[in-house]
């Protein structure tokens, strides 16, 4: 059975470099419009834009809702669509923790335009789970199982795909670089999601890499966004999503992976 409650403090990626800021810094305002009206060059880490597409990706806070964002963010996650119309994506190792959280989507500039929303409910993959307790006597890696479902309570009566306009798909099975993939996410060290667009290529089996630098700490969970508007990946996996801020990693979505976001589904 997945479990449902978060039993250890909530982890993030590798620490936060300052490397992360110095590209950045280095972006020029064109390659940021450019962001704004497509993918930009390949490889390239802008500032998101605001618009539609990245109001469903948002950052995931220390704390309960009514606390503002007090806690900080330490995670990425993205609305998904679900009948529940409740439901965001991220990275196993950001939820198996202890503690209240909370999700704002859309967050930039020290401001959630969307609003704080409590996650009520967590998924985890047995993958996951029976590995970190030791449990799986085949010795899986856990790696390939790092990606997780929330639940989200309502606000002011409304579910989150209301309020940011619908949910990505989500979708397994999909071959490793059969598209170009946007990833946008929140560096711990920055109010503001960056986002990068390039072709993920093969790391193994059940592990795909992209080549997107300044994905530093707090990038965790960050949506792996396809051609066709579907999430088929999150950062995480390997190394907890890499161990430089250049390169990310995602567990490939297979069968774990389809069967989990359907029983979070039926949940909400």
């Amino acid at each position: 059975m997945n479990r449902t409650r978060i039993t250890r403090s909530p982890g993030a990626r590798r620490p936060v470099l300052l490397g992360a800021a110095v590209v950045l810094m280095a972006v020029t305002s064109a390659s940021v419009a450019a962001a704004g009206d497509g993918p930009g060059p390949f490889g390239v880490t802008v500032q998101a834009a605001e618009n539609g597409r990245t109001a469903r990706v948002g950052a995931l806070f220390h704390g309960s809702a009514a606390s503002g964002g007090n806690g900080g963010h330490f995670c990425t996650a993205s609305v998904v669509h679900s009948a529940g119309r409740d439901l965001v994506v991220t990275a196993a190792h950001c939820l198996d923790g202890g503690g209240e959280i909370s999700f704002a989507p859309g967050y930039r500039g020290g401001s959630a335009p969307y609003g704080f929303w409590d996650v009520q409910g967590v998924f985890l993959p047995e993958g996951w789970t029976d590995g970190k307790d030791g449990k799986d006597g085949q010795g899986s890696k856990v790696e390939d199982s790092d990606v997780a479902f929330a639940v989200l309570g309502t606000r002011d009566g409304k579910e989150v795909e209301d309020a940011v306009g619908g949910g990505n798909a989500f979708a397994a099975h999909q071959a490793t670089g059969a598209t170009a993939v946007t990833v946008t996410g929140y560096p711990s060290s920055l109010d503001t999601p960056v986002t990068c667009t390039d072709k993920p290529t093969a790391h193994s089996r059940t592990q795909q890499r992209i080549e997107c630098p300044a994905f530093a700490g707090g990038t965790s969970g960050s949506p792996w966004v396809n051609g066709d508007g579907a999430v088929v990946g999150v950062i995480g996996g390997h190394e907890q999503g890499g161990d430089t801020d250049d390169i990310s990693y995602s567990a490939v979505f297979g069968s774990e992976a389809a069967n989990l976001y359907r029983e979070a589904g039926r949940a909400g």
